[in-house]
């Protein structure tokens, strides 16, 4: 199996510097990638960097912690496709879908699907953190609210995708939505494992490891 074009070859560390930043994208554009997720001050970068390859840019909002207002997301968001963004990968408030205020998870989703319009929207549940019908739920606001990917994971919280969760979210959505699983995703026997759950993406910083068949990088 090519797991390239399931790739998002993912930079989100604070130490990016924009010559990381380069380098991230010349390794998308030689492996073929489906995209590259960097922080939204390097959306112009890459942008530029992969103009014309095919390769997209994704960037992320509200991340890691999910803890801002849904306007404040939303002009984060749609800031980030004025600068050239092809897709947005958001975190929903946490905090609500812990206390079973769905309305809120799918209101704060759709602020930010509203921002970002004819590009694609992934929405970070961040499983670690909930109990399995929190994560039905939280799936559900999310595909509610407009999402064109629920993702496991922001790779920064107390653990990653799992394949029982990829699977959960899978059942969850029944065709409405893609998948996209990230964090810890750092062998070719995961990735596929993923991917036979039901993932159609896959977050990880170490995409050239997992194309060449070894480990390399964190996943996120």
């Amino acid at each position: 199996m090519n797991l390239a074009p399931y790739i998002d070859h993912t930079l989100l560390k604070a130490t990016a510097t924009p010559d990381d930043i380069r380098r991230l994208c010349a390794e998308a554009r030689d492996y073929r990638f489906a995209a590259v997720c960097v922080n939204p001050v390097y959306v112009p970068l890459a942008a530029a960097e992969l103009a014309g390859s095919g390769v997209k840019v994704a960037t992320v909002c509200g991340f890691p912690l999910g803890a801002t207002l849904p306007d404040q997301k939303a002009a984060e968001a749609r800031l980030s496709v004025e600068a050239g963004a092809d897709e947005v990968d958001m975190v929903i408030h946490i905090g609500a879908a812990l206390a079973g205020d769905w309305e809120a998870v799918e209101a704060d989703v759709r602020a930010v699907r509203e921002a970002t319009a004819g590009r694609v929207l992934k929405v970070i549940i961040e499983t670690c953190f909930l109990q399995e019908e929190q994560k039905r739920r939280a799936t559900e606001a999310a595909v509610a609210g407009g999402a064109d990917f629920v993702k496991t994971s922001t790779g920064f919280g107390t653990g990653g995708a799992t394949v029982e969760d990829v699977r959960l979210m899978a059942e969850v959505i029944a065709g409405r939505a893609q998948i996209k699983a990230a964090g810890g995703v750092r062998t070719p026997e995961e990735a596929r494992a993923m991917i036979a759950a039901g993932a159609t993406r896959l977050g990880t910083s170490g995409g050239v490891g997992l194309v060449r068949g070894g480990e390399n990088g964190s996943g996120y």
